[in-house]
C-alpha cells in the first residue's frame, strides 16, 4: 500500500510540476500558457507511445483543466512575492508570516486536488501496458530521488 501511494504522489507531483511550469511559463510571456505542456506531451508520448487520439485526449483534459489551475498558480506566485516583500520588510511579523503561510498552505491544498483530478483523468486515457510503462519511470525518478534525500534521523 505504501508503495502505491508512494508512486501516486510521484506521479501526482510530476504531472503538477509539468503542469505548474507550463502556466508559470505562460504567465511569463514564453510561449503562451501552454508553455511546457507540449514539451509534456512529447516526453509521454515518446516514452509512453501515446497513440493521436490519447494525445487528443489529453490535450482536451489540460484544456478542461487549465482555467482552474492559472489563477491558482497566480496566487502561488502572489504568495512568493507576498513573503518576500514581508522578509525584507523589517522586524519580524508573525502574525502576518503566519496569516502568509496559510494562505499559501490553502493555496497549495487546491493545486493538490485539482492535480489529483487531472491525474485521474490522464490515468484513464492509458492502456494497461502504458500505466505499467508509466509506473517504471516513475520507480526510476523515485530511485534517483532518494538518492538524494537525506537518510531518516536515527532514534
Amino acid at each position: 500500500m505504501k508503495s502505491t501511494r508512494t508512486r501516486i504522489l510521484t506521479i501526482g507531483a510530476a504531472v503538477l510540476l509539468a503542469v505548474a511550469a507550463a502556466i508559470a511559463q505562460g504567465m511569463h510571456g514564453h510561449g503562451g500558457p501552454d508553455g511546457d505542456f507540449h514539451h509534456m506531451m512529447g516526453f509521454f508520448t515518446r516514452q509512453l507511445d501515446l497513440t493521436t487520439d490519447q494525445q487528443a485526449q489529453v490535450k482536451a483534459i489540460w484544456e478542461k483543466e487549465k482555467p482552474n489551475l492559472e489563477p491558482l498558480m497566480k496566487q502561488m506566485h502572489q504568495n512568493h512575492a507576498d513573503m518576500r516583500a514581508l522578509q525584507a520588510s523589517g522586524p519580524f511579523d508573525e502574525v502576518k508570516t503566519r496569516a502568509l503561510a496559510t494562505q499559501h498552505a490553502q493555496t497549495q491544498i487546491e493545486l493538490e486536488v485539482q492535480h489529483a483530478r487531472i491525474k485521474s483523468e490522464m490515468m484513464q486515457v492509458l492502456t494497461a501496458d502504458q500505466k505499467s510503462k508509466l509506473a517504471a519511470i516513475e520507480a526510476k525518478h523515485e530511485a534517483r530521488m532518494k538518492e538524494h534525500m537525506p537518510p531518516p534521523p536515527a532514534d
